[in-house]
């Protein structure tokens, strides 16, 4: 069964936490949906740790949609969201536009960054669902560092996820903001709350699956790497040098032979072809 809005808003009832990762291509999709993630999230982050861009501003339309239909391809279970661009939203009937190709391609929501309750409240009542992003925005911010850090920032944003929730969204994902901030914002929504870098208490948490899987060779304070594969690939492929060089790669149980019989033909033809 597809993991929907209601059995996310049921998991925020009975206190289970949430899991969601990102996914940009077909493998690591099935990956994430056979080990049970429950939202499978094709980012902007697809620029950065995979299209080699130097920022999520340069994401395009098109971009999302290449890879979220081959994450589709993979997502059996999960609920899939995709992130609405930069300037895919700056009004509402832009946003309508741009989530409407995201859905036709297999999107099951959209995410968007910032306080937009009119984006979300029209992209709504034309039956998007919608995921808001508040904190630190990517494609907001210039440069990366903890938000809502004063008593006056903290009730700002609690506000502006109240009137989020009001307008439609149901959830939203915090970044790099303080856990007591994200507990007291968790505590007054009804709707699920995702952490990045937000602590211990929101409903669920999201990381960057290059990140946590070690792809990525920096380390970040709000990520715990589960593997090393940055390392583990840069030894496999260096191993797989030496051994080409020294021959020791194909082996015998790498290669394929003619039969003993299609071999002696070969012989015999190439002999007289060369009038030997």
């Amino acid at each position: 069964m597809r993991v929907t809005i209601t059995d996310l808003l049921e998991m925020k009832s009975r206190g289970e936490k949430i899991a969601m990762l990102t996914a940009y291509d077909y493998p690591t999709a099935v990956w994430e949906d056979e080990a049970g993630v429950d939202i499978i999230f094709v980012g902007d982050s697809v620029g950065t740790n995979v299209l080699g861009y130097k920022s999520e501003k340069e994401v395009t339309l098109d971009d999302m949609v290449h890879h979220l239909r081959a994450v589709r391809r993979g997502v059996r279970h999960a609920y899939l969201l995709a992130d609405l661009p930069y300037l895919t939203y700056e009004t509402p009937e832009a946003a309508l536009e741009s989530a409407s190709i995201l859905v036709s391609h297999g999107a099951d929501g959209v995410k968007l960054e910032g306080f937009r309750p009119d984006i979300v409240s029209h992209l709504v009542t034309n039956q998007i669902e919608v995921c808001a992003h508040l904190g630190l925005n990517p494609q907001i911010h210039e440069k990366k560092g903890l938000r809502a850090k004063t008593a006056k920032a903290a009730g700002n944003l609690i506000s502006e996820s109240m009137a989020m929730q009001e307008a439609g969204a149901w959830i939203i994902v915090y970044e790099l903001i303080p856990e007591e901030v994200a507990r007291q914002a968790t505590r007054r929504l009804s709707i699920p709350t995702i952490g990045i870098g937000a602590g211990r208490h929101t409903d669920g948490q999201v990381l960057i699956v290059s990140d946590m899987l070690g792809i990525n060779s920096f380390d970040l304070r709000h990520v715990r790497k589960y593997e090393q594969l940055h390392e583990r690939a840069t030894r496999a492929i260096g191993q797989y040098i030496v051994d080409l060089r020294t021959g020791e790669f194909p082996g015998d149980e790498n290669a394929r032979q003619l039969s003993a019989e299609e071999s002696q033909a070969l012989e015999e033809m190439l002999a007289i072809s060369s009038g030997a």
